[in-house]
């Protein structure tokens, strides 16, 4: 390589590498831009050098995940005509478990966005055309307007009720609802509370590409509460004030115009009963594992855990920030040592894997899907710091800016629907992993005690399923037993 997006050849073996290796479709490079080159060959002689300039690039839907087949544009942090330099933020990517902000590998100019924001394209598919220089600017729109219309079909003539009443917006705002904007700046119901990155309303911590759109639809960031990382304000949360405002000033108006009983009000959410609605990237994603999980022959195991010690615990060391999660989870991890082959995986049906580590994925819903986020050697880790872990990531669970390794490593899941009341269920088993186990609530129970009276206990009903080629009955009651007595004597989960 000689600079930068050049590659230098030496003309002394010119059966090496051919003008014909250069041109049309290329291999991508291991990076977010593949090459489109103009060639230039000198005559060759003993001592020239054949050097071919990558002028424009085509900026690529990226594999954000193992199981990542397409990714959908949730925003562009730069618009078109923009100066790009090496390893600045160009668009953000939702892939089937979150959205992750994609950084360019070269210096250049955004020319051409192919996929706008809400669009989906296939990965390894071109999004966007970066232009080495101002002047290749105008070749890589040509280049991506020919790209478009040679590769759209003619669409089916819409219905006349699906024919917008209004012009579409333009290419620099999304398609929410932006071209509806209130003239007034825009200000969230009063159950809205201050996010933290507002620091009491002294500072307000947004995306510079949020700023940019809150300007431009007259959005009140001071008002908006942010589903970024530590309450950072992103592009989603000002679209969704703009989108929701026009729909308050409606809704006011005609409540004011003509009263109408309760028992009409929209259903909760403003969802439409008959519709049908296609499912998220998330939802694809969680739909295709639930699938495969039936692939896998199955059992289940249930076990019924006193938990009066570990409530009792619980409320001692709670202040210091720790989580029924958590110690739930520690307790898990310390009996997974005794138990490896609880821990292991089957992959190929041929084999199984002891994992090396115990890592926790512990289930949590999330708008518009569900993410297991894992707590990397949990039995290693103590419970005040396995707490802290947990609330970060849950945190950026759902603002969906979990990076891969913090929800693809589990070796061992916890599905816990006890802080709803549900006292008892079956999970479904997760591709790649030997079992999980669901936890119901710890509810008082009447029991008879060891010296024959009648008492309360609190008792919680655990049900592990598991992959019956690796993991056996025998396997699982013995798990448990030692879950049991980790948990009704739980001292060993604050060492």
């Amino acid at each position: 390589m000689a600079g930068s997006g050049s590659i230098i050849i030496s003309a002394r073996n010119p059966n090496a590498l051919s003008p014909s290796t250069f041109l049309g479709n290329q291999t991508p490079c291991s990076s977010l831009c593949r090459r489109s080159h103009s060639l230039r060959l000198p005559n060759r002689t003993p001592h020239h050098r054949c050097v071919v300039v990558a002028k424009v690039r085509e900026i690529f839907m990226p594999a954000l995940s193992s199981t990542m087949t397409e990714g959908k544009i949730v925003s562009w942090v730069k618009a078109e005509g923009d100066k790009l330099s090496k390893g600045e933020s160009v668009v953000v990517v939702e892939s089937d478990k979150a959205d992750m902000d994609v950084e360019t590998f070269y210096d250049g100019y955004l020319a051409a966005i192919m996929v706008e924001e809400g669009g989906v394209a296939a990965v390894g598919s071109a999004i966007a055309l970066l232009a080495e220089t101002e002047d290749e600017i105008d070749e890589a729109r040509s280049r991506a307007a020919k790209s478009s219309a040679s590769s759209s079909a003619s669409p089916p003539p819409a219905s006349p009720e699906n024919v917008p009443a209004s012009p579409p917006p333009s290419p620099a705002i999304t398609s929410s609802d932006r071209s509806a904007g209130p003239s007034a700046p825009l200000t969230a119901s009063p159950a809205a509370s201050l996010h933290p990155a507002s620091e009491g309303g002294k500072r307000i911590v947004a995306t510079p590409y949020a700023k940019k759109l809150a300007k431009e639809l007259k959005v009140d960031l001071g008002r908006l509460v942010g589903s970024g990382p530590m309450g950072r304000i992103v592009a989603k949360d000002v679209e969704s004030a703009a989108s929701a405002a026009p729909q308050v000033n409606a809704s006011a108006v005609t409540a004011a115009s003509s009263p109408v009983p309760a028992a009409a009000a929209a259903p909760a959410g403003n969802v439409q009963l008959g519709t049908t609605v296609p499912f998220t990237t998330m939802q694809g994603a969680v739909s295709r594992n639930m699938v495969d999980s039936l692939a896998v022959p199955t059992f289940r195991v249930g076990y019924t855990i006193n938990t009066d010690a570990l409530d009792s615990l619980y409320k001692k060391i709670k202040s210091k920030g720790v989580t029924m999660t958590a110690m739930l989870a520690k307790a898990t991890a310390l009996a997974l040592v005794k138990h490896p082959v609880v821990n292991s995986c089957c992959r190929d049906g041929k084999s199984f894997t002891y994992n090396s580590c115990i890592n926790i994925a512990v289930a949590v819903a999330i708008d518009g899907g569900l993410i297991t986020p894992v707590l990397q050697d949990a039995d290693k880790v103590d419970i005040y710091t396995l707490s802290r872990k947990w609330k970060e990531l849950v945190d950026k669970a759902r603002a969906k800016q979990l990076q891969p390794h913090e929800y693809n490593t589990g070796t061992f899941t916890l599905s816990n629907l006890g802080m709803f009341g549900v006292d008892r269920f079956d999970a479904i088993l997760p591709p790649g992993t030997g079992a999980i186990m669901a936890v119901g609530a710890s509810e008082p129970t009447m029991v008879a005690t060891k010296d024959g009276h009648i008492g309360v206990k609190s008792q919680m009903q655990v049900n592990v399923t598991a992959d019956h080629r690796v993991i056996y009955g025998a396997d699982l009651a013995a798990f448990l037993q030692t879950l049991a007595k980790i948990i009704e004597d739980p001292k060993e989960l604050t060492l």
